[in-house]
């Protein structure tokens, strides 16, 4: 059998390219090296995360039950076990839609670690597959796509362990720690600490950067920052850390604070949440021309490696954040230019960003930094939800909408709120700026009320000083 496309990695990136590569009616083989289907993102990021927010969500609005008439609940108490117990019938649910998914599209399903062998041979690649028990096979394919996705960093020196974690261990605690550090303040980071700083949990974030979530406009982490400190959360940011020990019963974390003091944080563990390193080493990579640069395979805007025939998708790829969406896009685009069918290629500047923290961020497109930087001649408009009665029903006042405008011809370059549902409300964000919508076109484009979507109305007016609720 030889397939019009073999895929290497069952992650988002893998599995969305298969079936959008099934759609297009090319025959598809998937490979995959664990058990089951779903990557990182479905078993130990995306997924369990988003839903270790929800209960957090809900344990806080029970805190304050009284307010919204509901009485007679008592002291609630945590049953961390039902917790893990739903998180992981989600993810169950999930691999067995994505199996499904693979029988309805008729993609050949091959379970092993898959590496590339080298150039093609007669236009035909032949990738290396070693199955689970060791046996060894070859699967053949016009086309290979990569998309061996990434793992977590850690520290020089460092193992994972009980009390030293990655997203990995964090997510199989068998209870929840009465302390912990995170080291590194990026999304990973910043939702641990905010579902476990709801859980009562005492946390302290060191983060090297000056600033919480640095990929963020500055408003945004200057306010996000704010709200974590008020709700009890310790924040440390431009700290060095210098070493991480064990104790008797926990972590001692020495770092270098913004002013050049030594200070130590001990607790019960530590999460290490400094990044993610794409999986490019045992693949096959130096037998072809594919370029590397820090780790991650470079590619041209169809996702095209320098091998002719090889494509690189997800996490892998250089000078894309490694999101689930981002690689489901580039997965799609990829067989998309397979299949000979038009595509629009992933741009960076309309990728939205999603940080799950207690109040949630979303965001897409230039910072208002990054627009000055450009040359754009720049009108901010920032509308705070204070003003939105729809938060006021939620009781979810804090944070505000951004929008980042070009002041000559109108364009929205960039959109980043702080507050309720923010990952939910950037989608329109995301569509004005996909279609390079103008402040005008968007001020006069009704939104329901009352709804938190009607906060970007009132966002967009303030760019011309006219917000109608501010």
């Amino acid at each position: 059998m030889i397939y019009d496309v073999a895929i290497i990695g069952g992650g988002p990136a893998g599995y969305t390219a298969a079936i959008r590569g099934a759609e297009y009616g090319l025959k598809t083989a998937l490979i995959e090296s664990s058990d089951k289907l779903g990557g990182t993102c479905l078993h130990v990021g995306c997924i369990p995360t988003k839903a270790l927010l929800f209960n957090a969500e809900i344990w806080d609005h029970l805190k304050h039950a009284a307010e919204f008439g509901i009485a007679g609940i008592g002291t609630p108490t945590l049953d961390w076990a039902a917790v893990q117990k739903r998180k992981n019938g989600i993810i169950a649910k999930h691999v067995k839609g994505l199996e499904f998914l693979m029988k309805k599209h008729k993609i050949a399903m091959i379970a092993g670690y898959g590496r590339l062998t080298g150039p093609a041979q007669d236009g035909i690649h032949a990738v290396d597959v070693t199955a689970p028990g060791g046996e060894a096979s070859q699967v053949k394919a016009k086309n290979v796509i990569l998309a061996t996705g990434s793992e977590a960093k850690l520290l020089p020196g460092l193992e994972a362990d009980s009390r030293i974690l990655t997203n990995i261990e964090i997510l199989a605690m068998d209870q929840v720690p009465k302390s912990l550090v995170v080291i590194g303040a990026g999304a990973v980071g910043m939702e641990f600490s905010s579902i476990f700083r709801s859980f009562g949990t005492e946390v302290s974030i060191v983060e090297f950067l000056p600033r919480v979530v640095p990929v963020e406009d500055e408003e945004v982490s200057k306010e996000i920052t704010r709200l974590f400190k008020k709700r009890g959360i310790d924040v440390n940011t431009g700290a060095k850390v210098e070493k991480v020990e064990k104790t008797d019963d926990g972590v001692k974390v020495t770092f270098t604070d913004s002013n050049g003091k030594t200070q130590v944080k001990e607790a019960e563990k530590v999460l290490v949440a400094v990044g993610r390193s794409g999986r490019t080493a045992d693949i096959g990579i130096e037998k072809t021309k594919i370029e590397i640069e820090r780790g991650l395979v470079k590619v041209n805007e169809a996702q095209e490696t320098a091998e002719p025939g090889v494509f690189a998708i997800g996490d892998i790829v250089a000078g894309l954040p490694q999101l689930a969406h981002v690689g489901a896009m580039s997965g799609m685009v990829a067989v998309a230019k397979i299949a000979g069918r038009k595509f629009r290629p992933v741009r960076r500047d309309r990728i939205p960003s999603c940080t799950y923290t207690e109040p949630q961020i979303g965001s897409v497109g230039l910072t208002e930094a990054q627009a000055r930087e450009k040359g754009y001649e720049v009108k901010v408009g920032k509308f705070p939800f204070a003003g939105n009665s729809k938060a006021t029903i939620l009781g979810s006042h804090d944070g505000f909408v951004k929008i980042v405008s070009d002041a000559k011809y109108g364009e929205i370059l960039g959109v980043h709120i702080l507050g309720p549902q923010a990952t939910e409300l950037i989608a329109e964000a995301v569509a004005v700026v996909e279609l390079e919508g103008t402040v005008e076109e968007m001020m006069f484009t009704i939104h329901a009320h009352p709804t938190l979507a009607e906060s970007l109305l009132d966002a967009y007016g303030s760019v011309e000083g006219m917000g109608i609720n501010a």
